[in-house]
């Protein structure tokens, strides 16, 4: 069967044009490859035009937008997932406009299509004591309760993502002084992140149990599930919602309602910023590239900006008559009110 200009053209963009000329990485990847699967699905059953016949030309502004529309609509998806997916379709056409300018006009009106507009949820976070109630819940008499604990406690104290989660090795992990885990995130990019003592303990402990401390395990996963595979997102996030249940149990007002593994990460960054730790800081410790991701953390900050009201309201009353509030010239902190 002879290959279209569509299948051409979309298998030199996964596989040669997003990790090689980009630097793209896996996760971005295969986040474009599941929307263009979708996308063949709907061409298959709302257009009846077959994978193995689909064209360049058979695809439209319009074609894009009714795609979109069928993804929020009959698969229910949300207006960020729609955006994700329009995303890789915007990266999709702008390479063809440089590899396929034949039909430039009719890739620029895709391109043209906009990002939904979508409020940003606001993200959940849990006090230091909903973390020392939720680790609390495996079972540290069975092997397997102490890997729960292991995984989800090295969560938390790295601020990692899932999937840098799932993706270390016990070589990742230094149990010599300065403690230190290697993180690799978003596009490739790795970090190396402290490890506080206890922490360490645990680590060490399970490292020994499933002796991950032996050369030849050094690039074993750290974490798998129990058919011995590297572990998956959803496997992750089945467990973690397992002992949140258990936690809510006993003490429902210290858990999320909506527990994903996400939570964890953004209760570390809460903790760290409630610490008095610069956002500097916490920008690289999380790995993010731009400081105004980080910033979400201080807008969420309700006790800090509490006590910063409750130390002004004092200052004021017990200014003297006649005299400026001593707050007034605090240039730094009349800034953030402004802020507000």
């Amino acid at each position: 069967m002879k290959p279209t200009d569509f299948s051409k053209s979309l298998t030199d963009f996964l596989s040669l044009y997003l990790p090689g000329e980009k630097g793209s990485g896996k996760n971005t990847i295969n986040a474009y490859k599941d929307t263009f699967i979708l996308f063949l699905k709907f061409m298959q059953e709302e257009k009846s035009i077959n994978a193995s016949k689909l064209m360049l030309n058979d695809i439209t502004q319009e074609c894009i937008i009714e795609f979109l529309d069928w993804v929020q609509k009959n698969r229910h998806c949300t207006i960020a997932t729609r955006n994700a997916r329009l995303a890789a379709v915007h990266s999709f056409f702008r390479y063809l406009q440089y590899r396929n300018p034949i039909h430039l006009h009719e890739w620029q009106r895709i391109l043209s299509i906009p990002i939904k507009k979508t409020e940003k949820p606001t993200a959940n976070y849990m006090t230091l004591d909903g973390i020392k109630l939720l680790l609390e819940q495996p079972d540290q008499s069975t092997k397997k309760g102490k890997r729960d604990l292991t995984l989800l406690s090295l969560m938390y104290d790295s601020g990692a993502r899932i999937q840098e989660i799932i993706d270390l090795t016990p070589s990742s992990i230094n149990l010599n002084k300065p403690y230190t885990v290697k993180l690799s995130g978003k596009g490739n990019k790795s970090r190396i992140v402290p490890l506080m003592e206890n922490q360490v303990k645990i680590l060490a402990d399970y490292m020994e149990l499933y002796r991950f401390t032996e050369s030849y395990a050094g690039k074993y996963p750290l974490f798998s599930n129990g058919r011995g595979e590297k572990f998956s997102r959803m496997g992750i996030t089945l467990m973690l919602k397992k002992y949140a249940e258990k936690a809510k149990k006993i003490d429902y007002s210290l858990i999320p309602q909506n527990m994903t593994p996400h939570v964890l990460r953004h209760s570390k960054a809460m903790h760290l910023l409630q610490a008095g730790i610069n956002l500097l800081y916490i920008r690289d410790f999380l790995g993010h590239t731009s400081i105004t991701t980080t910033e979400i953390y201080a807008r969420m900050d309700t006790k800090s900006k509490r006590e910063a009201l409750e130390k002004v309201y004092v200052e004021v009353t017990n200014g003297k008559n006649g005299s400026t509030p001593l707050w007034y010239e605090d240039t730094e902190l009349m800034e953030w009110l402004k802020s507000f």
